[in-house]
């Protein structure tokens, strides 16, 4: 069996020898090499011809989003993005991803070394999602004007008021969200989301989409009442679910115990949505790795919902979708380009 070939980029000797000892512990990859800034690793790019890219966001001589930028325009890689999980680096991780990034990591804490072993399990994981991505889906901006114009067309559309819309992703989700909130009108129905994501991020991504968006998002709160126009983001570290009171539906959080591996899940809104909603949501699952989210989708199939599975083209991890997808879950596979479009229909008056 080849091995993934994974060359780390870090300015930090420390962080370099401690991702190369995590990287080298996986049976099935190896660290090909290492390097201390952009332009060294510009030359080992050519030299290794690695499979994965780990990189620095702050470095010297170049910083890690300029050289991401020429790295997708001259040679498109798999590249995880070590961030630090700080106001100041949430900002510069999503731009990166942006640009074609396929995930990112925090960068490991090396004063608490016994913490490792779940960041040893996630980095694994990512690194394998990323030999695997679709690089033909990590930039989307040439979609987004088209898009943006198709939600602009929707607002003609008259709405049932009594559906919601609920969506989750993970990796390479940032975008596929942005691409399907973009062709959201101003009158569409309510929005819940579950996206892989740390404090902190989640914070930042909602008000990026706020600015982007045509309709309002927020990174969710407890109480807040869902209205049409909005689409409701589950902050890092909380499950998202909904309470009904009379017709109306508000959000709330939990931070009860993780499930499959993450806080918040998708299968946990999903589950909650279609308890409460019955036939009167749409789901929509998108790219991610793993299974997060199939079940759930499958239970609002089940409950009379339209459910939709990004497909594996359009995807850049198509693990959840593809989980789904193996399930029965999805009404339909679509594009995701074509996704705003088929959840929109099925909530409009006919």
């Amino acid at each position: 069996m080849k091995k993934i070939s994974v060359l780390v980029v870090d300015d930090s000797e420390l962080i370099r020898r401690v991702l190369s000892q995590i990287i080298n512990a996986a049976a099935d990859m190896h660290v090909v090499g290492t390097a201390e800034d952009p332009y060294d690793a510009r030359e080992k790019i050519k030299q290794l011809n690695p499979d994965v890219l780990t990189l620095d966001i702050e470095m010297p001589k170049m910083d890690g989003i300029s050289f991401l930028r020429n790295l997708m325009r001259l040679r498109p890689m798999p590249v995880i993005m070590i961030s630090t999980l700080t106001e100041k680096g949430a900002p510069a991780t999503l731009e990166a991803l942006e640009i074609g990034a396929v995930d990112y990591l925090a960068k490991p804490k090396t004063d608490q070394m016994q913490g490792l072993q779940a960041y040893t399990d996630d980095i694994h994981e990512k690194i394998r999602a990323a030999a695997g991505a679709n690089m033909g889906m990590t930039d989307r901006s040439r979609q987004m004007t088209t898009i943006r114009e198709s939600g602009v067309r929707a607002r003609n559309t008259k709405y049932d008021p009594r559906k919601l819309i609920a969506i989750g992703a993970s990796t390479g989700g940032t975008e596929a969200i942005k691409e399907v909130l973009l062709g959201m009108p101003v009158n569409c129905p309510p929005i819940v989301i579950s996206q892989h994501i740390p404090p902190v991020f989640s914070t930042t991504f909602a008000e990026r989409m706020n600015r982007l968006c045509d309709i309002t998002v927020y990174e969710a709160q407890s109480g807040m009442q869902l209205e049409p126009g909005c689409a409701y983001l589950a902050p890092g570290d909380f499950h998202l679910v909904l309470e009904k009171k009379g017709a109306r539906y508000f959000t709330r959080l939990l931070q009860t115990e993780q499930v499959n591996r993450h806080r918040p899940s998708v299968d946990v809104m999903f589950d909650s949505v279609a308890d409460l909603c019955r036939s009167d949501a749409v789901g929509a699952l998108l790219t991610g790795m793993g299974r997060d989210g199939a079940a759930g989708l499958l239970k609002l199939k089940e409950q009379g919902c339209y459910t939709i599975a990004q497909d594996q083209a359009t995807s850049v991890v198509w693990g959840m979708p593809g989980a789904a997808v193996q399930l029965g879950a999805a009404s339909e596979v679509c594009a995701l380009e074509k996704i705003h479009q088929k959840v929109l229909a099925a909530c409009a008056i006919r």
